[in-house]
């Protein structure tokens, strides 16, 4: 074995947790999941962080129940610490985060001998850390694994540096250095359109529905204002999708598609995400500037109805799908406020019941994919299994209800003063019966995405039937 090798390997390895061997923060994701227990914590967090970081650190862990074991670890970098300890080499924990929860991540990978965190008092970050270490095994006694500009106090002390995920400052340390080094993997476009959810923009096309609804969507102007309702809404979704995604950590990390989400993974960082959610909140807010005063009052209830449906709604039995189906009527009324077109009752009551139908869809899906055993609930919502043949009932028969709001619409007398030739637009009755009903019975074959609305938006067959009722409309306003 090489002397050099042999020489390193007889020093022990103190580890670093946060950002090094985990593709995460525990103080951010404690923070979070201790608001989610208790919302009403965020009056005492500035309380705590006034009395210190440790003290922050240690009343967050003590009030959470952390499943260590569905962490995002560094495979790679893991696999180096196992086959170090398999060859007799002393690996140690050395970390920022709170005692009880590095116990817990040591207890889980046993692959540690010992144990430095933070407690009371101590919180063992940067310098401190330095001198724990220091004062256990004397200086240049050591190697240390870290990531990031905190770590340049303990590389300095220690033997060896092993460079982990390297933010610039470490990164740098570790080219002047030529130390040995693990590489994040490199985050794509793609990564940040995911965070964004943007496929599910698809759904604020609705704002576009009242314009063409009216007869309007040859006027640009009414058309600019639309679109910039389209991007108003499309900014806040994404800033609270931002947000749920961080809020739902824990679920989402043991779900078997969920868990490759960029939070869940750790392809990226939860204070990334929040200055993000901060930057798409500020946009939607200046586009409120150029619309009436009533479409930002809007944009307001949508926000704050979207975060107290991430916060505790989602998991309240069937007001969950009620509060879906009024986010999807506020995409209608918001583009009518935006386009200065007048309310109408038809278009809203519609709208209500068929997606009222596509949340209970959603939410038979999720019956469908829990696992769980009857008599408990779904991870993260209201419902339990044998609930599943209620929710379908109610599903379709909100589908049919949709169908007969539309019915009733086309023989009343405002549909003579919008269509010249109102006989024509007749089918559309039968197309909302044929998408509805088909995306039902692909669910009752377990063949449905989970979220119905961009399945439809991007099934061939629905796109098919959507453009010929958009036909039957522009020529029965046209004959």
């Amino acid at each position: 074995m090489d002397a050099r090798l042999q020489e390193s390997r007889d020093l022990p390895l103190a580890v670093d947790l946060d950002g090094t061997l985990i593709a995460t923060d525990l103080l951010w994701e404690t923070i979070f999941l201790a608001l989610k227990t208790n919302p009403l914590i965020v009056f005492l967090l500035p309380i705590w962080a006034l009395a210190g970081k440790a003290r922050l650190k240690l009343e967050l862990a003590r009030r959470v129940t952390l499943d260590v074991s569905r962490l995002p670890y560094r495979q790679d970098f893991l696999d180096y610490l196992r086959a170090e300890r398999a060859s007799g080499r002393t690996i140690v924990l050395a970390t920022a985060a709170a005692e009880p929860l590095a116990q817990a991540v040591a207890a889980h990978l046993r692959i540690f001998s010992k144990v430095f965190a933070t407690r009371d008092g101590i919180n063992l970050a940067s310098a401190a850390k330095a001198s724990a270490l220091v004062n256990e095994y004397g200086e240049y006694g050591f190697d240390y694994a870290g990531n990031d500009r905190a770590d340049l106090a303990i590389f300095d002390r220690a033997r060896n540096a092993v460079v982990v995920a390297p933010d610039r400052a470490a990164s740098r340390f570790q080219q002047a250095h030529d130390t040995m080094h693990f590489d994040a993997p490199r985050t794509s476009f793609k990564t940040y359109l995911k965070m964004l959810r943007v496929h599910q923009w698809l759904k604020n096309l609705l704002v576009f529905a009242p314009a063409v609804l009216a007869h309007d969507f040859l006027i640009a102007e009414t058309m600019f204002s639309a679109t910039l309702a389209f991007f108003a809404f499309s900014a806040s979704a994404s800033a609270i999708y931002i947000i749920n995604d961080i809020i739902d950590l824990p679920l989402d990390r043991v779900h078997p598609r969920k868990r490759h989400r960029p939070f869940a993974s750790g392809a990226l960082s939860i204070p990334f995400g929040l200055s993000c959610s901060a930057a798409l909140l500020a946009i939607a807010a200046a586009i409120c500037f150029f619309q009436p005063p009533m479409f930002a009052a809007i944009i307001a209830v949508y926000i704050v109805s979207t975060t107290a449906y991430s916060l505790a709604i989602k998991r309240m039995l069937l007001l969950d799908v009620i509060c879906l189906a009024g986010l999807y009527a506020l995409r209608l009324l918001g583009g009518k406020l935006a386009a200065n077109i007048p309310m109408s009752f038809w278009l809203m009551a519609f709208a209500l019941f068929f997606f009222l139908s596509l949340a209970f869809l959603k939410r038979y899906v999720e019956l469908q994919n829990s696992g769980a055993p009857e008599q408990s609930r779904i991870a993260g919502r209201g419902y339990r299994p044998e609930d599943i043949g209620i929710v379908g009932q109610s599903g379709v028969s909100s589908g049919f209800t949709a169908a007969l709001v539309l019915a009733l619409y086309i023989n009343s007398d405002v549909v003579g003063n919008l269509y010249s030739e109102p006989w024509l637009i007749w089918p559309l009755v039968p197309i909302v019966l044929y998408i509805n009903m088909r995306v039902w019975v692909l669910a009752h074959r377990r063949e449905m995405n989970d979220d119905p609305v961009v399945f439809i938006a991007l099934d061939w067959r629905s796109q098919i039937f959507i453009a010929i009722g958009a036909v039957l409309l522009i020529a029965a306003g046209m004959v």
